[in-house]
C-alpha cells in the first residue's frame, strides 16, 4: 500500500539529491527516509535508485515516476497559495455597486490602483442610482456598496464615509470665475443646469436657493451630474453637483468654486445586514475610506 509519506520522501530525494539532504528537508532521520523509499520500491515493484559510489542515483524508472508526482505536488502547492491568497485577500473575486458620482472617474482609479497590488483578484463593478444600489447589496449580488445618505433602507448596515460638500461649476472664464467662493446670489439671472428631481442632491440644492430666496432661470434637467457638467462646459449654463464629478471636468471646460453656506452630500459604504464580509472586501472598503478623506481634505482645502 502506498502512503503520501513515501511519495513525499521519494519526492524530496529527487529534488535534494540525496538521502542526508532529505532527511535534513523533512526533519527525520536518514534510516527513516531510507526505509520509507525501500517499502515504496517494494510497493511499486519499481527500482527507484541505484548506489553509484556514496551516491544514490534514480532510475529511468524513478524519474518518469517523478514527474507524475510533480505534477500532483504542484498541484496541491497551487490549492496552498490559492487559500493563502483569498486568507490574505490577494486573490477571489469582489463584487462592487456605487452611484454615478463615484463611478466617473473616483473608484475606477482606486480600483487600478488596488489591482496592482492584487494580480490575482477580479473585481466586477456596478454603477446605477444609490436605491438600485442597495438593492445589489441586500440581494447579495454585490458584496458591497457605495450609495448617497439618507437610505432608510432594511437589511442593510451603514459605514458613513468623510462629509463632502457639493460645489458650483462654470464654464471656463465665465465672470464668476474672478471669485473664490459663489453664494446662491450669484446664480441671479444666470442660465441654470438643474439636476432632476428624482435625484437627492436636487432636493438639498433647491432648499438652499429657497432659503436664500433667489430664482433660478433653469434652461436644462438632467439626472446625471457628469451630463451637467458637459452642458457646463458646452457654455449652456451653471450648475451645482457632487465634488466627484466636478472634480472629473475641472480644467475640460469647466470652472469649479465651492458654493456657500455647504449643502451637506453623504456618502456611505453599505453592507448586507447579517452577511459575511470577506478579507478582501473589508480591505477594499478601507482603502476607499482612506482615499474619501484626501479627497476630502483636497476639495476642503
Amino acid at each position: 500500500m502506498l502512503n503520501p509519506r513515501q511519495i513525499e520522501a521519494f519526492r524530496t530525494v529527487i529534488v535534494t539529491g540525496g538521502i542526508t539532504a532529505a532527511a535534513q528537508a523533512l526533519n527525520v532521520t536518514q534510516p527513516a527516509v531510507t526505509r520509507l523509499i525501500q517499502d515504496l520500491q517494494y510497493a511499486l515493484g519499481l527500482p527507484l535508485f541505484v548506489k553509484r559510489g556514496a551516491r544514490l542515483v534514480p532510475t529511468n524508472e524513478a524519474l518518469s515516476l517523478y514527474r507524475e508526482v510533480e505534477r500532483q505536488f504542484v498541484g496541491l502547492e497551487r490549492i496552498e497559495n490559492a487559500a493563502r491568497n483569498l486568507r490574505d485577500g490577494r486573490a477571489g473575486s469582489l463584487r462592487v455597486a456605487a452611484l454615478p458620482a463615484f463611478n466617473v472617474g473616483f473608484l475606477p482609479r482606486i480600483v487600478g490602483s488596488y489591482l496592482k497590488h492584487k494580480p490575482d483578484l477580479e473585481i466586477a463593478l456596478y454603477g446605477s442610482i444609490s436605491s438600485q444600489v442597495v438593492d445589489w447589496v441586500t440581494s447579495g449580488f454585490c458584496e458591497l456598496g457605495f450609495a448617497q445618505l439618507p437610505l432608510d433602507f432594511p437589511g442593510i448596515d451603514i459605514e458613513i464615509l468623510p462629509a463632502m460638500a457639493p460645489v458650483a461649476v462654470l464654464p471656463t472664464g465665465h465672470r464668476l470665475a474672478a471669485k473664490a467662493v459663489l453664494t446662491p446670489e450669484d446664480f441671479v439671472d444666470e442660465p441654470f443646469i438643474s439636476l432632476e428631481q428624482s435625484t437627492q442632491l436636487r432636493y438639498r440644492i433647491d432648499a438652499l436657493f429657497s432659503a436664500h430666496r433667489v430664482a433660478r432661470q433653469t434652461r436644462v434637467e438632467t439626472p446625471l451630474s457628469m451630463i451637467a457638467c458637459g452642458l457646463v462646459a458646452a457654455g449652456a449654463g451653471l450648475s451645482v453637483v457632487d465634488p466627484f464629478t466636478a472634480e472629473e471636468y475641472r480644467g475640460k471646460g469647466v470652472e469649479v468654486r465651492p458654493l456657500r453656506p455647504a449643502v451637506t452630500y453623504d456618502i456611505a459604504i453599505i453592507w448586507g445586514a447579517g452577511r459575511f464580509r470577506s478579507a478582501v472586501a473589508l480591505d477594499f472598503a478601507e482603502t476607499v475610506r482612506a482615499a474619501a478623506l484626501d479627497f476630502a481634505g483636497t476639495v476642503a482645502g
